[in-house]
């Protein structure tokens, strides 16, 4: 990338940093043996089987880890990892940890050939399958070609690449995010500071395996002697379950998308006579954007617990930020992300298309942001040409632990507050020759009082693209209301045409919302 006359300078003065003596020489595996030899009765993991201590649980790692070295597993070897969530998940992880080598999560409901195309392109030598995926409900390892011609995993000799995880492509084709250790343990370690996690606290293991979050979730309560309440797939997909569960074993950290924490507030509502969820103490949201209509409730419904917006993508060793949600941020038409956690450095750079030169932008002015400093990953695994779209060689901060800036394609502001989230640059969209940001839209018109969801689109089939508005409401809401609402806050540009009250957002994988599948659905929208 190429900076304009004086950019950099401008961009080291307004960049936000924040440097902390983090140890990142570390391993998990230390802190697990030291508190088995130290603990071994002290609870690790809660899940449906039973309770696993300490000293189980690193006899577990010890056994696993065994068993890959004797199928020749080593330093530098990536291992496709196939099973569901579960103690052995983390063992299996801090297993290769110990070894040297690579995790990479494979989700058992892919297609066989997503599958087949995540273990080539990622150079995998060994599959591991676990739990119902293992056959008999075993562990078992096997070896796997990883063909000619593979990509080395990037960034080896640079430090120590611990793990992969694919993430969804803009073309429809996953792209493998590699961070190292060095990255793990300083979000690990930030995470432990960030929410003063002790051996007390008990973290809800909620998030899908190829989803970043899940890796912190399994091993940032093991560093301090905490326990990890594991919750099975098939509870993760009724909120009562979830809401009851998280009461049961008495979790006082969870940490889930947006629109599960819209249904656990619903289920904490219901609760009369006495405080919903009363130890849990932070609720965490990330993946998407937490607007301040849902805060609002949070707030209201669970006074005693703490809520955050983290924000960060899988190629920085996931959240680079985080923020505390006051009630003086609920007036607010979008939430602070917040400041950078430790030893993350924040730029947000704007394009000048004319000179295809970047400069800072000025405090409070849109820009894209931009994440440099010891979060950042490698880049992809073998697919040199994303690698080289999103990762540059950081000339603003020459003291970079990485040397790498990566580049996330989210647009934000800056102000006395932190960081702005303020959407996807490719959520960006034009309509009557006007760009408009779809985020905008969606975040006012979740104020609205009677709405619980929405997500807005472009809708092309008239010719003329056209707004359309699709919402989460107990009944059918009159247009004019709706127009009414957002013409309050917004030009008559951003104020959908088209409206479609459906009875749930279409979700991906990771409980975001389907943009994408929403084209599908707008067939049902009517004209005004």
């Amino acid at each position: 990338m190429l900076l304009a006359p004086g950019a950099r300078e401008r961009a080291a003065l307004r960049s936000l940093a924040n440097p902390v003596p983090v140890d990142t020489a570390g391993r998990v595996f230390d802190s697990v043996r030291t508190r088995a030899e130290e603990e071994p009765g002290r609870p690790a993991f809660v899940e449906e089987e039973g309770t696993l201590g300490y000293g189980q649980f690193f006899e577990r790692v010890l056994e696993i880890a065994a068993l890959l070295a004797s199928r020749g597993c080593g330093a530098g070897d990536v291992v496709a990892c196939s099973g569901f969530r579960g103690s052995d998940t983390a063992a299996l992880f801090i297993a290769l940890e110990k070894l040297g080598a690579l995790y990479l999560p494979v989700d058992p409901a892919w297609p066989a050939a997503r599958t087949e195309d995540v273990l080539r392109r990622s150079g995998s030598r060994y599959v591991v399958e676990y739990g119902r995926q293992g056959p008999g409900g075993q562990l078992s390892v096997r070896a796997h070609d990883p063909g000619t011609g593979r990509a080395p995993v990037l960034g080896a000799g640079e430090g120590d690449p611990r793990y992969v995880i694919f993430t969804s492509g803009s073309t429809g084709r996953p792209k493998g995010a590699v961070v190292d250790q060095t990255g793990l343990m300083n979000h690990l370690r930030a995470k432990v500071h960030d929410l003063g996690l002790t051996a007390e606290d008990a973290m809800a293991f909620t998030a899908p395996l190829v989803f970043d979050i899940s890796v912190w979730q399994m091993l940032a309560p093991l560093l301090v002697g905490g326990r990890v309440v594991v919750f099975p797939d098939d509870a993760m997909l009724f909120p009562r379950r979830i809401f009851r569960t998280l009461e049961r074993q008495e979790v006082t950290v969870a940490e889930v998308v947006p629109t599960l924490i819209a249904a656990l507030v619903q289920e904490a509502g219901r609760i009369e006579g006495r405080t919903p969820l009363p130890l849990l103490r932070w609720l965490i949201s990330t993946g998407e954007e937490l607007v301040p209509g849902l805060a609002e409730r949070v707030l209201a419904v669970l006074p005693h617990a703490l809520l955050m917006n983290a924000y960060g993508p899988t190629e920085c060793s996931d959240d680079v930020t985080h923020h505390v949600v006051t009630a003086a941020d609920l007036g607010r038409s979008r939430l602070p992300v917040g400041q950078p956690i430790a030893n993350a450095t924040l730029y947000v750079l704007a394009h000048d298309v004319e000179t295809d030169t970047w400069d800072a932008a000025e405090r409070g002015e849109a820009g894209e942001l931009f994440v440099g400093g010891r979060p950042v990953g490698h880049g992809y695994v073998g697919d040199a040409a994303a690698t080289s779209g999103a990762f540059f060689h950081d000339t603003i901060d020459p003291g970079s632990p990485t040397g790498r800036l990566y580049r996330t394609g989210d647009l934000a502001r800056v102000d006395d507050h932190g960081v702005h989230y303020l959407g996807r640059t490719d959520r960006q969209v034009k309509v009557g020759g006007v760009r408009i940001e779809l985020g905008e839209i969606e975040a006012v018109l979740s104020r609205h009082p009677r709405v619980e969801s929405c997500a807005v689109s472009v809708l092309g089939d008239t010719g003329r693209p056209e707004l359309v508005a699709h919402y989460v409401a107990p009944e059918e809401l009159p247009a004019d209301d709706l127009r009414d609402h957002l013409s309050a806050a917004l030009p008559a540009d951003m104020v959908p045409k088209r409206w479609v009250r459906l009875a749930a957002l279409p979700l991906t994988g990771n409980g975001k919302v389907d943009h994408r599948s929403l084209s599908g659905r707008q067939d049902r929208a009517p004209a005004p």
